[in-house]
C-alpha cells in the first residue's frame, strides 16, 4: 500500500493528539508546553484540511 501524504499527515496527528493528552495530563491544560503543542497540532490539522480540499478540486 502506497502511503499518501495525506495519509502520513494522518498519523502524524494521530501521534500528536496522544502526546497532547499525555503532556497536558502531567503539565496541566494551560501550560505552556501543551499550548505550544496544541498550536503545532493545530497547524498540522490545517495542513491536512487545505491538503484534503485540494485533493478534492
Amino acid at each position: 500500500m502506497i502511503c499518501t501524504e495525506a495519509d502520513e499527515l494522518e498519523s502524524r496527528i494521530n501521534q500528536m493528539k496522544k502526546n497532547l493528552i499525555q503532556i497536558a495530563e502531567e503539565t496541566s491544560l494551560n501550560s505552556y508546553d501543551t499550548l505550544c503543542y496544541s498550536q503545532k497540532l493545530d497547524e498540522l490539522i490545517t495542513i491536512y484540511q487545505k491538503l484534503k480540499i485540494d485533493n478534492i478540486q
